[in-house]
């Protein structure tokens, strides 16, 4: 396979329609992780359905491996895109922007209104949530699935501050030309394995591998969490600094899948505790699994998804809206689901049906053409443009 079989689409002010693709991707498999979650026997989540299968883990174990891994590697990559183009101050601006402000300003509608859901579940059908697993003040401010964002912020602090550490030591030509290398190296299909190990890390720091990498509960800086997405962050970060690194990665995604696949197997395995498994060999397999699956997708789509498809591009537009006000909708639906005798795959269809079509709605007429969509997305279309591209 040649380097002209995988394009990478060029280094200027266009997008780069693979990873932007890819982004959404990840934003949008979170909902469905969270659709699934009410099907899983015992399941400690916001609402059970009346009909359970084990069968249900199963994606949610396979999504959960390299979702937020991947997201933060893509915001690390973009991160220093941005940065490079703009500057520090104008990058840590647009981070504050739009994904300090977005934390505050979401927080009540996004994660405050699932305590009126938990207490009309409770009313309804006598079922209460899983306590928290902190109590106190702590628990009251919980990030809830917005977590992400405010790690996210960790991230850009902790790199941008050892960045301007290197360039103030090494000057901003060596510093430059070292994160290249590295770079370069975390794109060759052994440095898979260096990748992966912040990862591991983050597993044994946590103590156990059944669910994978635990979300922060609270404000308070998680060791586990920030370690792994920190080193996903990073990773991105110096893929972003070689002009080929992508590239190199494309020509291997069908190893990254195999790999994956294989692992992926073990590791569902492995990770129950009542394996027996070492918990360093859980945490390694599952840390191979998880990132080989970032490698692949990546791959993949620098591969297949260079070019600019209108679809694509409104989904990933409108990714973003959708996650941050998708956990209320969907629980809301799914607890007047809870006691209909249905097939799962049906409530599931149902679900996705009606739960987009109103967030799919709500962001063309309220974010797409809006102050909103500019906030958020960092551009928007003017009513006119919008409706047009959305019946392109």
């Amino acid at each position: 396979m040649t380097t002209t079989d995988t394009r990478v689409e060029p280094r200027t002010g266009s997008r780069l329609h693979s990873l932007d693709a890819l982004r959404a991707g990840a934003l949008l498999l979170g909902i469905v992780l969270h659709s699934l979650m009410p099907f899983v026997p015992g399941m400690p989540w916001l609402v059970s359905d009346s009909r359970t299968s084990e069968v249900a883990w199963i994606p949610i174990y396979l999504i959960h491996l390299f979702r937020m891994a991947l997201f933060m590697l893509l915001a690390g990559y973009f991160g220093r895109l941005v940065l490079h183009r703009r500057g520090t101050a104008s990058y840590l601006r647009d981070r504050a922007l739009r994904i300090g402000l977005p934390l505050i300003a979401f927080w009540p509608v996004a994660v405050g209104s699932l305590g009126i859901l938990v207490y009309v579940n409770l009313r309804l059908y006598d079922v209460a949530p899983p306590a928290p697993p902190e109590s106190g003040a702590a628990a009251m401010f919980t990030p809830g699935q917005l977590w992400f964002l405010w790690v996210l912020l960790q991230c850009v602090v902790i790199v941008v501050a050892f960045r301007a550490l290197a360039v103030r030591v090494l000057g901003a030509r060596r510093s430059g030309r070292a994160i290249a290398r590295i770079g370069r190296w975390l794109s060759l299909p052994a440095s898979l394995l260096l990748a992966a190990v912040p990862y591991c890390l983050a597993l044994l720091l946590q103590g156990n591998t059944l669910g994978g990498i635990m979300a922060p509960a609270t404000l308070m800086p998680s060791a586990p969490a920030l370690t792994a997405y920190l080193g996903a962050f990073v990773v991105g970060w110096a893929l972003q600094a070689d002009r080929e690194s992508m590239t190199r990665i494309a020509r291997w995604w069908p190893l990254y899948f195999a790999v994956a696949v294989i692992s992926s197997a073990i590791g569902f395995v492995v990770s129950d505790p009542s394996s027996g498994a070492a918990l360093p060999v859980a945490a390694g397999v599952l840390a191979l699994a998880g990132w080989s699956w970032v490698y692949g997708l990546l791959g993949v789509c620098v591969r297949f998804l260079h070019s600019e498809r209108a679809w694509i591009r409104y989904l990933a537009d409108s990714s973003y809206w959708m996650y941050l006000l998708h956990l209320p909708l969907l629980v809301g639906f799914e607890i007047a689901l809870v006691p209909l005798a249905w097939p799962i795959a049906v409530k599931l269809a149902l679900t996705w049906l009606v739960v987009s079509a109103i967030l799919l709605g709500s962001y063309q007429l309220l974010v797409r053409p809006t102050w909103v969509g500019k906030w958020l997305n960092g551009h928007r279309y003017p009513r006119k443009r919008a409706l047009a591209d959305h019946a392109g």
